[in-house]
């Protein structure tokens, strides 16, 4: 038996998701394991995604006026010591270069888990004016993280691929403003390209970003019963400014110092994609994201010439779209079905002798399987409506998905059944960490996900009894 007919997926999503997932990113081309523990090979599959990713991204970022720039791999330790609090959250991760050669180095280099300290160290040179602000810059990089111990590909990896942006402003009404208007712009990117339904909110002190004032974040419901978080913005305040050294003449030539915020995207969420938008038969890949966006299978036993000329006719026709036309010979059609199902092709066009005839073709959706018979001179409109409607129903599922989990309490009682039972829970609470504490404690490892910026309701922390400050979201974190 060849490799490629061993490709079936062997379990159900829900019955053993962890096993699922492990299968369909290997089985449909999407990653590979390799000889370093916690590192994947993107195989071209996934890294399209991830192309599309960073255009849709690139794109939204300039048109508000971010420039993008490269800063090196490797940061002096001298440069991590300077913000204490980031350094706290970030040395047990850190990987160190210690030796050149059979020669040990003067300096330690860490290697970039992020780059604040060793962007901060050019920006305290660059800035000196108010002329010189705003300053907005982005780099595109890869990052390495080395402290966990079950690595999952695309969700956690010890090193992985991401946009960073890192922007500076003369005041904190500007810095706030971008934070928000950074999320919102990621929530579209979600929306738009992912086809996911996230909850917006603001980090507890607990849980957000080392060295940030505070940090906001999309969080995301997986339905293994699970929070993830996808893309976040952190207000920095001046802490990196204070430690760095940052400061601006402003226009009364009084010196001030800067408000920074932080932000980014990974290809995590390619693997929060698989999980939230895939099935039972593998990959479903929302259309704008999609390598394939069309497969056309041919069916023959005879007049092979024919159908392939009219199946490269359609695909010609269809030429505005990412059109695959699967002519193997050495595979039967009912193979090729299972295979680009599951690889998540959108949408599969099937053609033979007959369908000729009739002047028609047989079109699949990849998230529901519906078949139609579509007359060809139909296609290209039916093509953009399929598509259309595919991407709409992966992000409603995902909404229901989130939507139909939440389950409000009143009390730790409530709180641990419904953490039991796999939901995610709204809960009023007093945003003490020892509170926090107790909480994944009591439900075994609940944590708090968001604090949603529309507040309804005050009353009593959950936890503790004391009066609360706000409605906030807890689940297992993935």
């Amino acid at each position: 038996m060849t490799k490629k007919e061993e490709k079936g997926i062997t379990v159900k999503k829900d019955e053993d998701m962890s096993e699922w997932y492990g299968q369909v990113i290997v089985k449909s081309d999407m990653a590979d394991y390799t000889d370093v523990s916690g590192c994947i090979v993107l195989r071209p599959y996934s890294y399209a995604i991830w192309e599309k990713i960073v255009k849709a991204v690139d794109e939204r970022i300039k048109k508000m006026g971010v420039k993008n720039a490269y800063f090196p791999l490797f940061i002096p330790e001298k440069l991590l010591k300077k913000e204490q609090a980031h350094v706290k959250g970030f040395t047990p991760e850190v990987a160190w270069v210690t030796h050149a050669g059979d020669s040990k180095l003067d300096e330690r280099l860490a290697i970039r888990p992020t780059s604040e300290t060793i962007m901060y160290e050019s920006y305290k040179d660059w800035i000196r004016s108010w002329r010189d602000l705003p300053l907005k810059i982005n780099q595109w990089n890869n990052v390495v993280r080395w402290e966990f111990k079950h690595p999952v590909p695309f969700l956690r990896t010890r090193e992985f691929l991401w946009n960073e942006g890192h922007t500076v402003f003369a005041t904190k009404e500007e810095a706030e403003k971008e934070c928000t208007d950074i999320l919102d712009m990621y929530d579209d990117v979600l929306k738009e390209y992912f086809a996911l339904y996230g909850v917006k909110g603001r980090k507890t002190e607990k849980e957000k970003f080392a060295g940030a004032e505070y940090t906001l974040s999309i969080e995301l419901f997986l339905p293994n019963g699970r929070a993830i978080q996808g893309p976040d913005a952190h207000h920095d305040g001046q802490n990196f400014a204070k430690a760095f050294g940052i400061k601006y003449l402003d226009k009364n030539e009084k010196e001030q110092y800067v408000w920074q915020n932080t932000w980014a995207i990974t290809t995590r969420m390619i693997g929060v994609m698989i999980m939230i938008h895939g099935d039972d038969k593998g990959l479903v890949i929302p259309p704008k994201l999609a390598l394939v966006q069309i497969v056309i299978v041919p069916i023959y036993f005879k007049d092979r010439e024919k159908v392939l000329k009219k199946a490269k006719e359609i695909k010609h026709m269809l030429k505005d779209y990412s059109v695959e036309l699967d002519d193997r010979d050495e595979y039967k059609p009912g193979w090729k079905f299972n295979e680009w199902e599951m690889k998540g092709v959108p949408l599969r066009i099937e053609i033979g002798p007959r369908d000729i005839e009739k002047k028609q073709v047989v079109l699949v959706r990849r998230d529901t399987l519906k078949k139609d018979f579509v007359k060809i001179n139909e296609l290209k409109e039916e093509v953009k409506g399929s598509l259309d409607a595919i991407h709409d129903n992966l992000y409603k599922k995902s909404r229901k998905l989130l939507k139909d989990n939440v389950v409000e309490v009143k009390d730790m009682a409530g709180f641990k059944k419904a953490i039991q039972n796999k939901k995610l829970v709204k809960a009023l609470f007093c945003g003490d960490e020892g509170c926090e504490d107790i909480i994944k404690d009591k439900t075994g490892g609940a944590s708090s996900r968001g604090i949603p910026a529309e507040q309804k309701k005050k009353g009593k922390c959950v936890c503790c009894g004391k009066e609360s400050k706000y409605e906030t979201y807890f689940a297992k974190s993935y």
